[in-house]
C-alpha cells in the first residue's frame, strides 16, 4: 500500500506514532503480556494506514474485534510508509519483531524468515486462508510457506485529471511512450503543470524506472538481474535513458525534489487540488488525494503505464503489490485469530466499500462500486505478468539504492549507465 515520508536512513532518529491504544516505539516483539495475570492478552499491531478514510475504518476494526474477544487487547503503532521501513529495519537487526506487523512480501520479509523472525502460518490459518485470492497470496509464500495473510492486491498506474487533459486538447489517455511524451508536451503548452511527484521520499520516481525497465528490457529481466547480481542489460540502462527524456521536459510541479507524498502540499494533494494533470500511483491514489486534497470525483481517471515502443515488454505487465498481515515467531493464538478476523468477508467488505482497496476475499468483489477502482481490478485480472515493488521485491540495501540511484538520475546527478552501475554494486556487496 502506499502513505509514505522521511528517509529511511533519517529516521532513526525520530519517531512517530499515531492512533487508537497507541503504545511507545521502544516496546514491541516479545512483549505480549499473553499469560498476564489479568487474563487479557495484548497484541501489537503495527501498520502504516496514517490517512483518512483508512485509519478511522481500521481502528473501528480494531474496537469491533476487541468487542468479539473481550479478553484480548490491541495496541497499535501507525507509522508513514519510510519511517516504519526504517524502525522494522532497526528491529530486524534487533531480533524483535510486533505480534502483527505490515508486510508487502518479497526480499524484506524473505530477509526476516530467514532471520527465524516471521511465524510460519501454513498450518495455523488453514483452512480460512486457502480462500483468498492466489494472485493476493503470491508475494507472501515463501518456500511453499505461508507467512503474511493479505488484506490488498493492487498496481501501480496513472492517475490523471480529465478535465485538465480535455483542456490540453488531449482527448483519450496515451497508450505508447510516444503518446505519453506528447501528452505532457501538450499539458505543458497549455500551462498545466503535467505530473506531481514526491522527490523528497524517492520511492514514487522509483515507479517510473521500475515500469519503464519492464516495458523495455521486459518483465524477466529485472528479475534475472537480481538474480545474477547484473543491472547493466542495455533495455535496463534505456529504461533510465527514457526516464531522462521525461526529467529533460520538466514536467513536475515547483519543488518537486522537496515534496513529500501525502502531505498538505506533496505529491497526492497537488494532484487531488487540481495543480497537476497526473500522478504515477497505486490503487490507493484517489483515498489518499482526497485525503492531502480536495479529490477529483468524476474528473479522476486511471490508464495502465504505456508500452515502449521496440521494447520486449507488454502494457499488459503490471506493477504493484498489495499488503498483508505477517506475525513474530511465536504469537499468540490472538494473533491468529485477528488475522482471521481481518481476512473475513465482512471486514474485506468494509475495507472495499469504505476504503477503496481490491478485494482479497471473493465474496467482496461485490463492494466495488468506483469505476477507477473496477478499471484496476480489470487491468490486474487481464494481466500477463507481475512485478513487485522493487523496493520489496529485492533485498533492503539493493532496494534502497534503486530509490536513491533514481532520485539521482531525476535530480540531474547520475546517468542511466551510472544507475545500473550502482545498483549492480550494491547487489554485489549485499550478503
Amino acid at each position: 500500500m502506499g502513505d509514505r515520508e522521511l528517509s529511511r536512513r533519517g529516521f532513526l532518529a525520530t519517531s512517530a506514532a499515531a492512533g487508537l491504544g497507541m503504545t511507545a516505539l521502544s516496546g514491541c516483539g516479545g512483549d505480549s503480556d499473553g499469560d498476564s495475570s489479568s487474563g487479557t492478552t495484548t497484541i501489537e499491531w503495527w501498520n502504516i494506514s496514517t490517512t483518512q478514510p483508512t485509519k478511522s475504518v481500521w481502528a473501528a476494526l480494531a474496537k469491533k474485534f476487541e468487542a468479539q474477544n473481550p479478553h484480548v487487547k490491541l495496541k497499535i503503532v501507525q507509522l508513514e510508509n519510510d519511517a516504519y521501513k526504517s524502525k522494522m529495519t532497526a528491529l530486524t537487526a534487533s531480533g524483535k519483531l510486533p505480534d502483527v506487523f505490515h508486510t508487502w512480501g518479497g526480499g524484506v520479509l524473505r530477509q526476516q524468515v530467514d532471520a527465524g523472525l516471521v511465524e510460519n502460518l501454513s498450518d495455523r490459518t488453514k483452512p480460512w486462508s486457502e480462500g483468498l485470492l492466489p494472485v493476493a497470496k503470491e508475494p507472501y509464500l515463501l518456500d511453499k510457506k505461508v507467512y503474511g495473510i493479505p488484506f490488498d492486491i493492487g498496481m501501480v498506474g496513472f492517475w490523471y485529471n480529465k478535465a485538465l487533459f480535455q483542456r490540453a486538447g488531449v482527448s483519450e489517455p496515451p497508450t505508447t511512450w510516444a503518446q505519453f511524451l506528447e501528452t505532457v508536451s501538450k499539458l505543458k503548452a497549455a500551462k498545466i503543470t503535467p505530473i506531481a511527484l514526491a522527490g523528497k521520499e524517492k520511492w514514487p520516481g522509483m515507479y517510473y524506472w521500475a515500469y519503464l525497465a519492464m516495458r523495455t528490457a521486459g518483465i524477466d529481466a529485472l528479475q534475472k538481474a537480481s538474480d545474477t547480481k547484473d543491472f547493466s542489460d542495455p533495455g535496463i540502462v534505456r529504461a533510465g535513458a527514457h526516464l531522462k527524456e521525461l526529467v529533460a521536459l520538466q514536467p513536475f510541479q515547483k519543488g518537486f525534489l522537496g515534496a513529500a507524498y501525502s502531505a498538505p502540499t506533496g505529491q497526492a494533494a497537488t494532484v487531488g487540488n487540481g495543480k497537476a494533470a497526473m500522478e504515477l500511483m497505486g490503487q490507493w491514489a484517489p483515498v489518499v488525494e482526497a485525503d492531502a486534497g480536495k479529490g477529483l470525483g468524476s474528473d479522476l481517471g486511471f490508464f495502465p503505464f504505456p508500452a515502449v515502443e521496440g521494447g520486449k515488454g507488454s502494457i499488459t505487465e503490471v506493477f504493484g503489490g498489495g499488503g498483508a498481515h505477517a506475525l513474530r515467531r511465536g504469537a499468540p493464538q490472538a494473533a491468529v485469530d485477528f488475522l482471521k478476523f481481518f481476512a473475513s468477508e465482512a471486514s474485506d467488505l468494509e475495507l472495499v466499500k469504505k476504503t477503496g482497496v481490491l478485494p482479497v476475499v471473493p465474496a467482496a468483489e461485490k463492494g466495488l462500486s468506483d469505476h477507477n477502482t473496477k478499471a484496476v481490478q480489470a487491468q490486474l485480472k487481464a494481466a500477463t505478468g507481475f512485478q513487485l515493488y522493487l523496493d520489496q521485491a529485492y533485498a533492503p540495501a539493493v532496494g534502497q539504492e534503486v530509490n536513491d540511484s533514481v532520485a539521482a538520475l531525476i535530480a540531474g546527478s547520475k546517468s542511466p549507465e551510472q544507475v545500473a552501475q550502482s545498483i549492480t554494486k550494491t547487489a554485489k556487496t549485499e550478503q
